[in-house]
C-alpha cells in the first residue's frame, strides 16, 4: 500500500476513534447518565488522547468547552487540562496552549518542557527564557530535555550570555556536555571570540579528546568561517566516528570549499573504510551541485543506490537539488517520478529547479500536483512558485499565491514580500508591488532593489529616483544591483543626464566600483539616446575590455537609429569575441534588411548558419482564466487558430484605415511585399493579443509576454489595435513593459 494511503487509512480511523468516543460520551451526558467526576475523567482522557495522536481541532476545543463549563464537577479537571495542553501544542497553536497552562496550579515539567520547547521552535523566543526562569522560581527541577530547548531559543535570539548563564547551576563547573550544548548557540550568533574562550577552557580541562566535543568544536569554527580552526581541531582527534568526518565535511562546504570536501570524502571512503551517513551523502551532493560537477554527482547517485540511502528522503531531496542545479532537469524530472516519499522540500526543489531552468510553466504543474497531493506548500516552496508566475505574467496565479501566503502567515516574511514585490511588477501591476512593498515590517536591500527595477521595466524612471532618494534619505546602503536598476531606469526613459551622475556618483559617493553590467547600462543609455559616438568612445575607454553583451547594446542602438557605418564596425568587432548567440547576427541582419540590403542581410544569415547558431522563434504567452496559452511565430497548432486569425485579418482591415503599413524590414526573407505582411501578421505576440481579444471581456486588459523583444512593426500595429479596439494592452517584452491605451504607448516609442 502506497505511503499516503497508509498515512490517510490511519488518520481516518483516529477520526472515526474520536467521532465514536465523543458521541458516546456527549450521549451520555444529553439522557442524563450520571457519571462521577473519576468516570467522567476516565472517559475524557482517551478522548483527548486520540485527539493528540490524529490532531483533531475541533472535537479539543468542545472538550475545552465542557471543561471551563462544568469544572467544578470534576476533580481531575488538572490533568485533563495538561492533556488538552498537549493537544493544542501539538496543533502549533500554542497561544491556546499558553492559556490552559496559566490556568494549571501546578504543571508536571514534562508540560513546563513542552511549552518551552513550543516557543523555542515558533517564537517567541523570549517566552521560552522567560518560562524556564519561570520554572525555577516554581521550585520545578529541569531535566536533561529541559536545556536543549532553553538553548535553542538562545540560539534564536542569539544571546550567548544568556546560554552560557542558564549552563551554570551556582558551584558547578560545566563538564564537556554542557560545553556541547552551548556551543551551537555560539554558532548560531556568529561569536568568535566566546567561541574561542570555550575551546580554551576545554583544553585546560582536557576535554578536547572528547569526539562529541572534538565535532561540537569544529562546526562552531566552521559556521564562523574558520576552517583551518576546524581542520586543527578533526586532525589532533584521537578517535574520529562517522558524523566526526560528515561535519568536517560538511564545514568545508559551508565554507565554499568544495574540493576539499570532495577531498575528504574520498579519505573517509577509500583510506579510512567509513561508511558515509546520509547527511555526509547530503554534503557532497550539495559540494557537486555548487561546482556543476554532474559527473560527481552521478557517482554519488550509484552510490546511493548501492548502499540503500536513495530511499532516504533527506539524500533523494538532495539527489533532485543537485540535478535541477547543474541544468538536469529531465534527470530531475525523473527522479522525482520514482521517489517513493515526498515531503515540502522535494516539490520546492522540484519547482525551483523547473523555474530557473526556464519551464515555469512545469514549475506551475508540479505546484498543483503538491496541493492535489495533501502536501502543505511552506516559506521556501512559495519563494519558488512566485517567480513562476513572474516569468510567464500569470497574474491569476500570482495573486492566488499572494492570497495563500496571506492566509499563512507568510506575507510577513521578507523573502516572501520580495517575490510578490517581483511578481506584481513582472505582471503588470505595478501599484499592487508597491502597495506590498508600503506593507512591508522590515524592508531590506532587496525589497529597494526590486521595487526600482520594477519602476525601470515600466518606463517610470522619475518614480525609481524619486525610491532611491528615499532610500538613502532612510539611510539604507545601495548596492551594485541598486546601480543595475536605477542606471537600467534611467535608459528605459531617456534620462541621460541622471544616469550619467549616477554612474560616476557610485564610485565616488558610494565606493562602489563598476563592473560589467554598469558599463552594459551605460552603453545602453546614451545608445538609445542616439548619442552613438559617444557611446563608442565610452565603451573604448572601459578599464577592463569590453564584453559581447556591451557591444551588443551599441549594436543594437545602430538597428535602432539605422547607424549602418558604426553598425558593420561594432559587428566586426562583436564576430572577433564570439557573438554568444544569435542577437547579434539578427541585429545586423535587421540593419541591412532595414535599408533594403538582401544580399549583405542573407550573408549574415549564412555566416549565422555556418557558426552553427540557429534564431530562437518569437514565442508569446497570455493568461485567459488561470491558462497559460503559448504561441509561436506562425503558429496554427491551437485549437482556436482559426478564429484567431479571422480576428487578426479583421483587425488589419481597421488598421489600414488608420494608415498601417507593415514595416517589411523586420522581415528577414527576400519575399514578396504581400508576403512579408502575411508573415509580420501572423508574429507571435499578434496571436497571443487576438486570443486575448477573442476570450476576455472587453473592460479585461490583455497581458502578453514575450521571449524576444517586440519588433518595430508590432508595436506599431498594437499601437493601432489598443485604438481599434478600444482595449489597454500590456507587452512584455525582454527589454521593458510597453502599456498601449487609445493608439498610444507609454515607451513613447523609446525602448
Amino acid at each position: 500500500m502506497l505511503w499516503w494511503a497508509r498515512r490517510f487509512r490511519d488518520q481516518q480511523a483516529h477520526k472515526a476513534l474520536i467521532s465514536f468516543l465523543y458521541k458516546q460520551f456527549t450521549t451520555q451526558l444529553a439522557i442524563g447518565v450520571h457519571q462521577s467526576s473519576a468516570h467522567q475523567a476516565s472517559s475524557l482522557f482517551p478522548l483527548l488522547e486520540a485527539c493528540h495522536r490524529s490532531k483533531s481541532i475541533y472535537e479539543a476545543k468542545k472538550i475545552h468547552q465542557y471543561l471551563l463549563t462544568n469544572n467544578t464537577h470534576i476533580e481531575e479537571r488538572w490533568q485533563l487540562f495538561e492533556k488538552l495542553a498537549q493537544v493544542y501544542i501539538a496543533c502549533d497553536l500554542v497561544g491556546l496552549a499558553r492559556r490552559v497552562f496559566d490556568e494549571i496550579p501546578k504543571p508536571s515539567v514534562i508540560l513546563w518542557n513542552l511549552m518551552i520547547r513550543a516557543y523555542a521552535w515558533n517564537g517567541p523566543f523570549q517566552e521560552a527564557i522567560d518560562l524556564y526562569h519561570g520554572m525555577l522560581n516554581a521550585g520545578v527541577r529541569p531535566t536533561k530535555f529541559t536545556f536543549p530547548f532553553v538553548l535553542k531559543a538562545c540560539s534564536g535570539l542569539q544571546d550567548v550570555e544568556v546560554g552560557q548563564e542558564i549552563h551554570e547551576q551556582k558551584g558547578t563547573c560545566p563538564n564537556s556536555s554542557t560545553i556541547v550544548a552551548v556551543l551551537p548557540t555560539v554558532a548560531q550568533a556568529n561569536a568568535l571570540s566566546q567561541g574561542k574562550a570555550i575551546h580554551g577552557y576545554s583544553v585546560r580541562r582536557n576535554f578536547c579528546n572528547d569526539v562529541v566535543l572534538g565535532t561540537g568544536l569544529l562546526d562552531m569554527y566552521a559556521k564562523c568561517q574558520c576552517i583551518s580552526y576546524a581542520r586543527r581541531i578533526f586532525d589532533i582527534l584521537d578517535v574520529r566516528n562517522e558524523i566526526c568526518w560528515s561535519a568536517m565535511i560538511g564545514a568545508y562546504v559551508m565554507c565554499d570549499s568544495m574540493r576539499d570536501a570532495l577531498a575528504l570524502f574520498v579519505e573517509m571512503v577509500c583510506k579510512s573504510g567509513m561508511k558515509p551517513t546520509p547527511v555526509t551523502l547530503g554534503s557532497i551532493l550539495r559540494a557537486s551541485a555548487k561546482l556543476n560537477d554532474l559527473s560527481i554527482g552521478r557517482q554519488v547517485h550509484c552510490y546511493a543506490i548501492k548502499s540503500g540511502f536513495e530511499l532516504d528522503t533527506m539524500v533523494g531531496n538532495t539527489l533532485l537539488s543537485m540535478y535541477a542545479k547543474c541544468g538536469n532537469i529531465d534527470n530531475a524530472a525523473r527522479f522525482f517520478a520514482k521517489m517513493m516519499s515526498k515531503d515540502t522540500v522535494s516539490y520546492s526543489a522540484i519547482i525551483s529547479g523547473c523555474v530557473q531552468n526556464g519551464y515555469a510553466e512545469e514549475g506551475l504543474l508540479k505546484f498543483h500536483q503538491m496541493q492535489l497531493s495533501g502536501i502543505e506548500p511552506d516559506v521556501p516552496t512559495m519563494v519558488s512558485v512566485l517567480p513562476a508566475c513572474s516569468h510567464l505574467a500569470a497574474r491569476q496565479h500570482g495573486a492566488c499565491a499572494h492570497g495563500y501566503s496571506i492566509v499563512h502567515g507568510f506575507a510577513i516574511d521578507s523573502l516572501i514580500s520580495n517575490a510578490l514585490i517581483d511578481m506584481y511588477s513582472k505582471c503588470g501591476n505595478l501599484n499592487f508591488a508597491r502597495k506590498v512593498f508600503d506593507m512591508m515590517y522590515v524592508r531590506d536591500i532587496i525589497s529597494w532593489n526590486a521595487m526600482i527595477v520594477g519602476y525601470g521595466i515600466h518606463g517610470l524612471g522619475v518614480e525609481a529616483l524619486s525610491l532611491f532618494n528615499y532610500m538613502n534619505a532612510a539611510g539604507i546602503k545601495p548596492d551594485d544591483v541598486t546601480f543595475i536598476g536605477l542606471l537600467s531606469a534611467c535608459s528605459h526613459s531617456g534620462l541621460v543626464t541622471e544616469g550619467k551622475h549616477w554612474f560616476y556618483a557610485m564610485s565616488q559617493n558610494f565606493n562602489i566600483i563598476p563592473r560589467m553590467e554598469h558599463y552594459i547600462c551605460m552603453a545602453d543609455l546614451l545608445g538609445r539616446a542616439g548619442l552613438l559616438d559617444e557611446a563608442h568612445i565610452f565603451i573604448q575607454r572601459m578599464p577592463f575590455e569590453a564584453d559581447v553583451r556591451v557591444w551588443g547594446s551599441l549594436l543594437a542602438a545602430c538597428r535602432i537609429h539605422n547607424n549602418i557605418e558604426l553598425g558593420e564596425e561594432v559587428s566586426k568587432k562583436i564576430q572577433g569575441l564570439g557573438p554568444e548567440g544569435t542577437g547579434n547576427f539578427v541585429l545586423l541582419s535587421n540593419i541591412y534588411s532595414a535599408v533594403g540590403k538582401w544580399d549583405d542581410a542573407a550573408n549574415v544569415r549564412i555566416m549565422q548558419k555556418n557558426q552553427g547558431f540557429k534564431k530562437s522563434p518569437g514565442c508569446s504567452w497570455v493568461e485567459v482564466n488561470g491558462v497559460i496559452h503559448g504561441f509561436v511565430g506562425g503558429d496554427q497548432s491551437h485549437p482556436q487558430s482559426t478564429q484567431i486569425h479571422e480576428k487578426l485579418e479583421e483587425l488589419l482591415v481597421g488598421m489600414k484605415r488608420l494608415g498601417y503599413h507593415a514595416e517589411s524590414g523586420f522581415v528577414l526573407q527576400d519575399v514578396e511585399e504581400e508576403e512579408k505582411e502575411r508573415i509580420l501578421l501572423y508574429h507571435s505576440e499578434k496571436l497571443a493579443i487576438a486570443f486575448g481579444i477573442l476570450s476576455l471581456s472587453p473592460r479585461k486588459p490583455i497581458l502578453v509576454t514575450k521571449n524576444l523583444r517586440v519588433c518595430g512593426d508590432c508595436h506599431a500595429a498594437i499601437k493601432l489595435i489598443s485604438l481599434v479596439t478600444k482595449r489597454r494592452i500590456t507587452v512584455r517584452d525582454t527589454s521593458r513593459f510597453h502599456h498601449f491605451t487609445d493608439g498610444i504607448c507609454n515607451c513613447g516609442d523609446f525602448w
